[in-house]
């Protein structure tokens, strides 16, 4: 059985009045279990200009990963860029969830239940640049 732990530390001492500090852990387990999630797309890095691409349309490039709907899949995104002016917006069924500047990262859980449901990832069509993408869903995936 795999075990997966994802980690979450957030700290400050200047945010407020007296200093922050928190940190939690979780196992990643199945969906109504406590068995461990066996299968990953892995870490993959996607260059992205002023077009849209979804997570489904990531993960289909990672042929051995294919993940299940509504179960207990997690979803790993991260802007590496070096430009500090680049963005990427995320959505998920045309609905803004927020941005993700130069250095942002985000993991969340992902149903996966439908295609409306899938994480769509823009970048501005103002660009110049292009934007790194590193992502990774870990999930009750299918081995192919």
């Amino acid at each position: 059985m795999a075990t997966t732990t994802a980690a979450f530390t957030l700290s400050s001492s200047d945010i407020s009045s007296s200093p922050l500090s928190k940190s939690t852990t979780a196992t990643l387990t199945k969906a109504g279990t406590t068995t461990g999630l066996e299968q990953t797309s892995g870490m993959s890095r996607r260059i992205l200009k002023a077009t849209e691409t979804s997570i489904a349309d990531l993960i289909s490039t990672t042929p051995e990963f294919t993940y299940t709907a509504d179960k207990a899949n997690k979803v790993y995104i991260c802007n590496s860029s070096a430009d500090s002016t680049d963005y990427v917006t995320v959505t998920i069924h045309a609905e803004e969830i927020g941005r993700l500047y130069t250095g942002d990262w985000m993991f969340m859980p992902w149903s996966a239940s439908d295609s409306n449901s899938d994480i769509r990832i823009t970048a501005p069509s103002t660009h110049t640049n292009a934007v790194t993408l590193d992502y990774m869903v870990i999930g009750e995936g299918n081995a192919a």
